[in-house]
């Protein structure tokens, strides 16, 4: 989610997806890596154990954490700037009002 907003930020300010993408992944890179390779670590750990279930889990997530370290700079260039875009049936959730009586912005003034 880090990456993705901060891809996001730099896409809007610069217009330039693939410009975005390279300065991001360039300035968080060690970050984002990191916090990777430890989740993999732990991960492992769980893979290395005696549970099948965990074993399973933990090779399970290994895999995901790193796919996806390379998946979401790779899908955003290749999408260039398609993925901000909400389809227009959750564009509508965006306007749901939580209120069960909603007020008129002339009756609030």
């Amino acid at each position: 989610m880090f990456l993705l907003s901060r891809i996001r930020e730099r896409d809007t300010a610069t217009g330039n997806t693939e410009t975005a993408i390279v300065d991001v992944t360039s300035s968080s890179a060690r970050l984002i890596t990191g916090a990777a390779l430890i989740m993999v670590a732990v991960f492992a750990g769980f893979a290395s154990g005696q549970l099948v279930r965990f074993q399973r889990m933990g090779f399970g997530l290994a895999v995901a954490v790193l796919v996806r370290t390379v998946l979401v700079p790779a899908t955003t260039k290749l999408l260039e700037g398609d993925d901000w875009c909400l389809p227009e049936f959750l564009g509508r959730l965006s306007r749901l009002s939580i209120d069960a009586h909603p007020v008129a912005a002339t009756e609030a003034a």
